[in-house]
């Protein structure tokens, strides 16, 4: 493997095999097998120091959790996104960043010890083979599904499996009181990056991306290529809570946008190695207005678009202070299944601005310091933010920015109250759509035949729905002032209906009418609009 990301990784994941990092990291490094495999006092330290407790040691122990937590304390030394990621963990994180896994292609809640579909994944293998939401399946090649003591782990594993291999499921449809069963024959189920995309207003399309995967850019494509055809002229890419990824992947989504032969950022390794990155001519969306959403959990390759873009002085890049990493990863192979992501280099924007934040204090220091931000007051004032003037820059157009911390957009929109970012909170957190499965599961026959824009245009959550969910959520020890955020409580139930019914797609598109960021790309957009009339009155004497 030899693969550069720019992923905010927590820091908790630092752990390895001592040894493997001195050996993977170089490995990768260009040096010999005679250079690599000489003499080194401090390695063999670590080795005699292992192999005389796995020999002589009174006691029987694990010694790979030792090296484990030596290593711990090595990377603890290093920044926070140097990671080690274990044997166990590997399956997991390839399949994160490769944008699909192998499987059935379903969403499913384990309600009341049985495993029960959410919704089948569009064109997935379970949709094509007519499998609904709702449906309760029993068993999977003869094995049971249903039962408390069932783990989730255990469940997936029976769903999942290789590419093309079958799988008799029993399946319990309530609303036909039947017992069937069907067979679904394994095949990759894309892991969306664009969460959601829908047209904002008559021009103006919007395409949300939740992380830079090797399936992103295209996905990215297909989705812009959808909205042109909706007749998107503008677009609003939002970034916001997105963590990063693929750095490859962040340039060519910023190529879309950029003229050829503009600078995307460029990289700095160890020995002062720089490497540049341009745009080139095949982008789709150049000069053309864009609005960049970013907070502060935007983070990594995220940020290299955001900062791209600003210091071409392209788009508009709406928000709050970005995270502020400005670090390059590569994943380096330990030979036991494990792997290191370790830190080989910087990258800078176009001005030349590093967007890193300090973390010579240590990992505590450095997560603690981006926490302090909730209580600065830099959430709700940019007033608020602090940057110094060594670190300015200025763009070819004259507009200053700031290296040192993140990026700080062009316009700042404050976060909401603490009850509004609550409600965002208890969504993102499951509570909204695990309360509307169980609403649909005691009668989904009322929605069977609901057309979709009767749906968008008359359904109304009622009162009494309003009620279960505040019941449901006190059950669960919530509090806040439910009263007070009725209107947009009610609209995220919507949302949640929506989704579970018909699309992320719609969720998003309901969601957005309580979104302060989409609010003020709005106000933008229709003062621009009004500018460019402006513009073409001609002048009189």
């Amino acid at each position: 493997m030899n693969k550069r990301y720019t992923y905010l990784w927590p820091s908790v994941l630092a752990l390895a095999i001592a040894l493997g990092i001195f050996i993977g990291g170089k490995l990768h490094f260009n040096d010999s097998p005679e250079k690599l495999f000489t003499t080194n006092s401090k390695k063999d330290k670590l080795n005699r120091l292992i192999d005389y407790i796995d020999f002589e040691y009174v006691d029987d122990i694990d010694t790979d959790s030792i090296v484990d937590v030596t290593v711990n304390d090595i990377l603890d030394k290093l920044d926070p996104h140097s990671v080690y990621i274990s044997k166990e963990q590997m399956a997991a994180v390839e399949e994160n960043m490769k944008g699909d896994f192998v499987g059935i292609g379903i969403r499913f809640n384990k309600f009341r010890d049985t495993v029960t579909v959410v919704r089948a994944i569009e064109n997935g293998p379970s949709d094509k083979k007519g499998i609904q939401s709702g449906d309760k399946i029993l068993m999977a090649d003869g094995d049971t599904l249903f039962g408390k003591r069932i783990p989730n782990s255990l469940l997936i594993s029976k769903l999942k499996g290789k590419n093309g291999t079958r799988v008799r499921l029993k399946i319990f449809r309530k609303s036909e009181n039947k017992i069937f069963d069907i067979v679904v024959k394994r095949d990759l189920v894309p892991i969306r990056s664009v969460e959601a995309k829908y047209m904002l207003s008559g021009k103006l399309g919007y395409l949300k991306i939740n992380r830079f995967a090797e399936s992103t850019f295209n996905e990215f494509k297909k989705a812009l290529w959808s909205l042109e055809k909706k007749g998107a002229e503008k677009l609003v890419l939002d970034l916001r809570d997105n963590p990063g990824g693929y750095l490859g992947i962040a340039e060519k989504m910023a190529d879309e946008f950029l003229e050829a032969g503009k600078l995307i950022l460029f990289t700095k390794n160890k020995k002062g190695k720089i490497s540049k990155a341009y745009a080139t001519n095949s982008g789709s969306f150049e000069n053309k207005p864009v609005y960049v959403l970013i907070n502060e959990r935007s983070a990594s390759a995220s940020e290299i678009i955001a900062g791209a873009l600003q210091d071409n002085d392209v788009g508009t890049i709406v928000g709050r202070r970005s995270f502020g990493k400005g670090l390059v990863q590569r994943e380096m192979d330990l030979g036991d299944g494990s792997a290191v992501r370790l830190t080989v280099s910087r990258y800078y924007t176009p001005t030349g601005r590093s967007i890193q934040r300090p973390y010579e204090n240590g990992h505590e220091d450095y997560y603690q310091k981006f926490m302090a931000r909730y209580h600065s007051g830099e959430l709700v004032s940019v007033d608020s933010i602090k940057v110094a003037d060594s670190l300015k820059f200025v763009t070819p157009k004259g507009k200053v920015v700031y290296g040192g911390g993140g990026i700080i957009p062009d316009v700042f929109v404050p976060i909401g109250t603490l009850d509004e970012e609550r409600v965002e909170s208890l969504d993102s957190s499951g509570y909204f759509s695990d309360f509307i499965f169980r609403f649909l599961e005691l009668d989904r026959s009322r929605f069977a035949n609901y057309p979709q824009n009767e749906f968008v245009d008359e359904y109304q959550v009622d009162d009494i729905i309003f009620e279960r969910f505040i019941d449901y959520l006190l059950n669960r020890n919530m509090k806040m002032d439910f009263y007070a955020n009725e209107r947009k409580i009610k609209t995220y139930l919507k949302a949640n209906l929506a989704e579970q019914l018909y699309s992320p797609d719609l969720a998003a598109q309901l969601k957005s009418t309580h979104d302060r960021m989409l609010e003020k790309v709005l106000e933008l957009d229709r003062i621009a609009a009004e500018q460019q009339i402006i513009d073409r009155i001609p002048a009189t004497d």
